[in-house]
């Protein structure tokens, strides 16, 4: 359940609702955008709803924009780390 008491109402809790929505959608990861993904980063860090952001993000191979207080990249890595973790495991179990 999300700070506005329901799950499916999460995104209208987001502390990003009176930003800019373009703040959330840099062109590039670096040069001038390093401080526009700075700045969202920023936003999230504060945010209620911030894991309910990021888990949507992640079920919905959402491939640009920050998310959660992460960018495409940082998902990239979380979704390999995870799925590294599950081959691992299978792997100890099937031994």
């Amino acid at each position: 359940m999300s700070a506005s008491g329901s799950a499916a109402n999460w995104r209208s809790a987001g502390a990003c609702q009176s930003a800019d929505p373009d703040l959330f959608f840099p062109i590039s990861s670096a040069g001038p955008a390093e401080r526009q993904i700075a700045r969202a980063k920023k936003i999230c860090a504060g945010c209620a709803v911030r894991s309910e952001c990021l888990e949507f993000a992640l079920s919905h191979d959402q491939v640009y924009g920050i998310w959660g207080g992460t960018t495409p990249e940082d998902r990239q890595r979380e979704r390999r780390r995870k799925r590294r973790a599950a081959a691992a495991a299978r792997r100890r179990v099937a031994a």
